[in-house]
């Protein structure tokens, strides 16, 4: 259950469109009780064009009466370290530091568990919302990672549909199980609660 080759960027747009406007999704059928997560792969390549589809598609859902809570990983992390005072300390430092203590430095301070979901549950709280979405993965990669972020997540975004968008593929296969692998080329680590949204049907 990887991602359908055969959808173009159009035709993703619309299966999203269509899925996410529903009665079914929003209902949160079909999942078998399982958290309400939802992955939405895409060719890495296709970065940019993803975050004019997504703008577009809160959009067009939003005609339709469905309210999108829609989150970026990576202006969270910004918001984190900028309250934290960090932001110009990190970037002052870059330059003379190994990249494993950089690495290191923003793990601890954007820790999903200890920062970065309690973050996202105070926007979850503070908006209205039908759904919500998480983009930004590539963009916080290594500091953050996605099996880290959704692990963590299945307490606090238990109630609204959540869908991230993934550049690579998810997929699953009975003698390894699920994977989340960034870029097409990196295993980012087993996670198997999720459901393709490419696969999802209304």
């Amino acid at each position: 259950m990887s991602l359908k080759p055969e959808l173009s960027r159009k035709e993703r747009a619309e299966h999203l469109y269509r899925v996410i406007a529903s009665d079914r999704f929003l209902r949160k059928e079909g999942l078998g009780n399982e958290v309400p997560f939802f992955i939405c792969p895409f060719p890495a390549e296709e970065g940019q064009s993803i975050i004019d589809d997504r703008k577009d598609l809160v959009s067009r859902v939003g005609h339709s009466g469905v309210r999108v809570l829609d989150l970026s990983l990576y202006d969270i992390a910004l918001e984190i370290l900028e309250e934290r005072d960090i932001l110009e300390q990190v970037l002052e430092i870059e330059a003379d530091s190994e990249k494993s203590e950089i690495k290191e430095l923003l793990q601890g301070v954007l820790d999903p568990e200890s920062h970065l979901i309690p973050k996202i549950g105070t926007a979850i709280e503070a908006q209205p919302h039908d759904v919500i979405f998480l983009s930004g993965v590539g963009e916080v990669y290594p500091f953050i990672r996605s099996h880290n972020v959704l692990n963590n997540l299945q307490s606090t975004a238990k109630v609204a549909p959540t869908v991230l968008f993934f550049p690579g593929n998810y997929t699953h296969a009975l003698a390894t199980g699920a994977s989340l692998d960034l870029f097409g080329l990196l295993h980012d680590d087993k996670y198997y609660r999720a459901f393709n949204i490419l696969n999802y049907e209304v």
